[in-house]
């Protein structure tokens, strides 16, 4: 609940910063255009996103007979939640993680890459595989496709004002202007950034309301935490925020994500955090 309360203020802040940034530097009719503009961009979001993620992350599509436990955990757990059985892929790599996508649950996919199905039992795999439905019920892939657009049309439309693009007309202080230029896609950064974290911790909520075993999932993030910190991942950046760990923790994104600054700038809640509040949850921590 607090999660998602969370995440409706977040998206509230983000699209009125939208609105704010468009009048600020192009009038009401600025405004109106990027609206425009984002309105399109979320629409070719939302029909594609699933085949963009799949392919950057280089998923290859699976049969039941090639991964029959991944095929027999997902069909339990969708049937027990009244879920559509999404696609099954996996991802040749040895690094263990998983994600999931696409615009609703009747259009899902879920990929797992080589390394977990090597790392994981039983249990940890079922806990990882109801984290990432659960972004699919949550419908957490079409909000985080939001986000993204909004704030990169935030950031397109500052680098109009800077070359000049802006509404020059108006009485504003050239201070002012400089400023709101340069924070206002920083702003909308730092607010994308805490959408994801936020999705990401009540997907392992609802992942572990999932199974029952909230320690299931902690002892998996454990392994993932360590995995990812050690075995590199050919992986685009663009989708690495759809991982349930951070694919890109190896190539440098602990140093990323150091200290209290650099965790605003993570897609990813420190995975010590997340592991705190599962075994809170097991013991019947609220």
């Amino acid at each position: 609940m607090v999660n998602n309360l969370k995440t409706t203020l977040l998206m509230a802040f983000l699209g009125g910063l939208l609105v704010a940034a468009g009048y600020a530097y192009g009038s009401q009719s600025g405004a109106m255009v990027m609206l425009g503009i984002a309105a399109l961009l979320n629409m070719g979001m939302y029909f594609f996103s699933d085949k963009i993620a799949l392919k950057s992350s280089r998923a290859q599509p699976v049969t039941q007979e090639q991964l029959p436990e991944v095929y027999s955990i997902v069909g339990n757990l969708a049937l027990a939640n009244n879920m559509p059985m999404p696609r099954i892929y996996v991802i040749d790599s040895p690094q263990p993680n998983a994600f999931a996508t696409g615009r609703n649950p009747k259009n899902a996919a879920v990929a797992v890459t080589r390394g977990i199905l090597q790392m994981m039992n039983r249990n940890e795999l079922e806990g990882v595989l109801a984290h990432e439905l659960s972004h699919v019920a949550n419908r957490d892939i079409l909000i985080s496709s939001i986000a993204a657009t909004v704030g990169a049309a935030i950031s397109f439309l500052s680098r109009i004002a800077f070359w000049g693009g802006g509404n020059r007309d108006r009485n504003v202080n050239p201070l002012i202007s400089i400023a709101a230029i340069i924070l206002a896609p920083l702003a909308a950064l730092v607010v994308q950034m805490a959408i994801s974290r936020s999705r990401e911790f009540q997907a392992d909520r609802s992942g572990a309301e999932m199974t029952g075993q909230p320690l299931a999932l902690a002892s998996a993030l454990a392994k993932l935490g360590q995995g990812t910190a050690r075995i590199p991942m050919d992986v685009n950046p663009a989708v690495s925020s759809l991982f349930i760990a951070d694919p890109m923790k190896a190539l440098g994104g602990r140093r990323r994500g150091a200290g209290r600054f650099g965790k605003m700038f993570s897609t990813h809640p420190p995975m010590e955090q997340r592991i705190e509040r599962l075994q809170a949850m097991s013991s019947g921590i609220r």
